[in-house]
């Protein structure tokens, strides 16, 4: 590994400080769970390293309203056992079980693993169903961005050269509302996902209609991405089986995967048709078959 300066801010605006003196030559760590990998197989060779980890204004989960809020350095194992979490947000803290091993889970943070970008991210598909918001902060003030605004492109997210990722909002769910994280590896544990499904349904509890529908996928097109057409196609429809069939069919239609090392373009669009038809299922509390990770 190259050699480089590490410092520890103990505030935002000194972390504003640093990235402004160092430019293009710095990078910001926080479990360094991605940028220690990318460092040591020369990916990214910074001069200058910025710990995120002493910045208080980072840290936390709590209420925000009827919504919560997440502070970018909230680790996953965290996330994952979070009461607030699990109160009205069980979706994403059922994700973050998910992320890598305990240990990686115990150190690797969520605004990390949003701001890799990667298209396989597990926290990137509840929070896309969640309708989550970002706030990033600079010297010149905070602005606040859609989740689905936010993610360009592999590895490429809307922040800006001097930004930080601050937290994450979340509006609290409309009532009646279910939901489902499946992900799908080529193990059963400590696997990125070949693809993965996140699912978020208010349901009429009486007549079974389905009055909205929020549905995103992971590691099936250059970013984590929501299912918009399979939304429509539920919106209105009673969740029999051949509706939940459908809407899986129409989503292997939606989604966009390209082959690579992992698996290849077809067999990901059938994974995304069986993981979006048992999620639909498994938010609905039918049984479903053992699925993936």
């Amino acid at each position: 590994m190259r050699k480089f300066e590490l410092s520890s801010p103990a505030s935002l605006m000194e972390a504003f400080e640093l990235l402004e003196r160092h430019g293009g030559r710095g990078k910001l760590i926080a479990g360094g769970t991605d940028l220690l990998v990318q460092m040591k197989s020369k990916i990214v060779m910074p001069e200058f390293v910025i710990s995120l980890l002493k910045i208080p204004e980072l840290s936390g989960i709590g209420k925000n309203g009827k919504g919560c809020k997440i502070g970018s350095l909230a680790k996953h194992a965290q996330i994952a056992i979070s009461p607030v979490l699990r109160e009205r947000w069980s979706l994403l803290a059922s994700a973050a079980q998910k992320v890598g091993s305990p240990q990686i889970r115990n150190w690797g943070t969520i605004g990390g693993n949003i701001s890799n970008a990667s298209p396989a991210a597990d926290t990137a598909p509840p929070l896309l169903t969640l309708e989550a918001e970002v706030t990033l902060a600079s010297k010149r003030g905070e602005r606040r961005l859609p989740m689905e605004s936010f993610f360009i492109g592999p590895g490429l997210t809307a922040l800006t050269p001097g930004e930080i990722l601050k937290e994450i909002l979340i509006p609290e769910p409309p009532a009646q509302s279910t939901w489902a994280y499946l992900k799908l590896g080529r193990r059963k544990s400590l696997d990125l996902a070949l693809a993965s499904a996140a699912v978020l349904l208010t349901v009429d509890l009486q007549t079974k209609i389905c009055r909205r529908a929020r549905i995103a996928l992971g590691a099936v097109a250059p970013t984590s991405m929501r299912a918009k057409e399979t939304e429509k196609f539920l919106e209105g429809k009673t969740l029999d089986e051949k509706t939940v069939r459908e809407a899986g069919e129409k989503a292997r239609e939606e989604c966009r995967p390209i082959s690579d090392i992992r698996a290849s373009a077809e067999y990901r669009r059938d994974a995304v048709k069986v993981l979006v038809e048992r999620a639909i299922k498994k938010s609905l509390g039918i049984p479903i078959p053992p699925t993936g990770i």
